[in-house]
């Protein structure tokens, strides 16, 4: 029997990568296009609903409470077997919850639904999604600690992951900013529903022992998980670079409603710009997984993240000269700086994920993948809440809203502040990409 083929006489590399490939390249990319309802959202609740912008940035968050309970669904997923399979049934799980609360929004909509009938479709809906991604980035976290998968441990498949939510994200916001203007929220609603109960079907059809993912006990309990999950948090290199890591999101009061009205109330940006730079800013993301990926994994996790966060804190900077029309001034157009400036600024908050991640699965110990993994966007889905909730208070501070933006500049300088101090404590992030992973 060849080297390369396991006791049952198989090879496992081919078969195994391309139904992995299929399985998350069509999870991430739905996950990447959840953008797209999501336009018709904000613009279904400015123009239909008439909330405004403190109202609507409340919501936006609040409905993304689901995402904080990911460690939970993370222990599930590891201990709890459906069917003798730990991780395709809970991505088929996320897909019929998402579909099924798009499809019933479209039907109340028909009449006046209320926020809260709203908020709490959307809250299930990002409760299919929040299951869906901790399956996923379960997969992700294995295939990147197996032993004969050198691809995945040298983060070729995280990458690959990375590209594929930015390929969705192009074209979700590509096709939301043309469609905005053409069809109704409802009509959107419903293309993003069937295109859930599309990969319901795939998603099923995909048997889990086909993707030879690393075996682990599958009775060892929820208690059991919760202890591994508890273990691994006591470490000190990964509970330090997890605090840092969440902290450096919710430090900074976001301002993402205070914004999306002051370029569509005030500026008067039509939606199809907005969408443009959503774009732009999605295309940029697909080619930081590709520089990434080619040039940029020996470096050290810690340096790429500061430089990142430094980056942000620049061009939120820009955005005060940009309220105060200096650019306008130099000749430069606002849609221009909205499809640039703030297409990148928007993406440049999660560009620290892709090396964080890739760092925390190399420490992450061998059986609860999930659970960390889940521990960590959950951690972040919090921060990016408090963030958001921080925006609010900080806009009301300054006297902000969706007439009078008077005190915007100062709200988004003070935002930049925000956003340079956890560089001085960057220390808590190991500095060594290459960690003996525990097992």
């Amino acid at each position: 029997m060849s080297a390369k083929e396991d006791a049952k006489g198989r090879r496992p590399g081919k078969g195994k990568a391309k139904w992995i490939r299929i399985l998350l390249g069509v999870g991430y990319w739905v996950q990447g296009f959840r953008c797209f309802p999501w336009m018709a959202v904000n613009f279904f609740l400015k123009d239909s609903v008439k909330v405004d912008s403190s109202t609507l940035q409340i919501l936006q968050n609040s409905v993304n409470l689901p995402m904080v309970g990911k460690p939970i669904y993370g222990v599930v997923s590891d201990a709890v077997y459906i069917s003798g399979q730990h991780r395709v049934p809970y991505i088929a799980i996320g897909a019929f919850l998402q579909a099924m609360s798009w499809l019933t929004i479209v039907i109340l909509s028909q009449s006046n639904i209320s926020v809260v009938t709203l908020s709490l479709y959307l809250l299930l809906s990002n409760l299919g999604a929040s299951v869906a991604e901790v399956a996923n980035d379960a997969i992700v976290a294995e295939m990147g600690k197996s032993e004969n998968s050198q691809s995945a441990s040298s983060g070729e498949l995280q990458s690959f992951v990375w590209m594929a939510s930015s390929v969705g994200g192009v074209l979700g916001n590509l096709l939301g900013g043309a469609a905005i203007d053409r069809f109704s929220p409802q009509s959107m609603f419903i293309f993003f529903g069937l295109l859930l109960v599309l990969q319901f079907l795939i998603t099923i059809s995909v048997p889990e022992r086909s993707l030879n993912l690393p075996k682990s006990p599958s009775n060892v309990g929820i208690r059991k998980q919760l202890s591994e999950l508890s273990a691994a948090l006591q470490k000190p290199e990964i509970a330090y670079s997890i605090a840092w890591f969440a902290a450096s999101y919710a430090i900074i009061p976001a301002l993402t409603g205070t914004m999306f009205f002051y370029q569509t109330q005030y500026l008067k940006i039509d939606a199809a710009v907005l969408g443009i730079s959503k774009v732009f800013g999605q295309v940029v993301t697909l080619l930081w997984g590709i520089i990434y990926n080619r040039s940029l994994k020996s470096v050290q996790p810690r340096k790429l993240i500061e430089t990142i966060q430094a980056t942000m804190a620049v061009f939120m900077i820009s955005d005060v000269l940009f309220i105060k029309e200096i650019y306008r001034q130099m000749g430069v157009p606002d849609s221009i700086y909205i499809v640039v400036f703030s297409g990148v600024l928007e993406v440049l908050f999660f560009f620290k994920i892709l090396p964080f991640s890739i760092l925390i699965a190399q420490l992450c110990p061998r059986g609860c993948e999930g659970s960390l993994m889940a521990f960590v966007m959950s951690a972040v889905a919090l921060a990016f809440i408090v963030s958001g909730y921080l925006g609010v208070a900080l806009a009301s501070y300054l006297g902000v809203t969706g007439n009078d933006f008077s005190g915007l500049p100062l709200g988004l300088l003070i935002q930049a502040v925000c956003t340079f101090l956890p560089l001085f404590s960057s220390s808590w992030i190991p500095d060594q990409k290459s960690k003996t992973r525990t097992e």
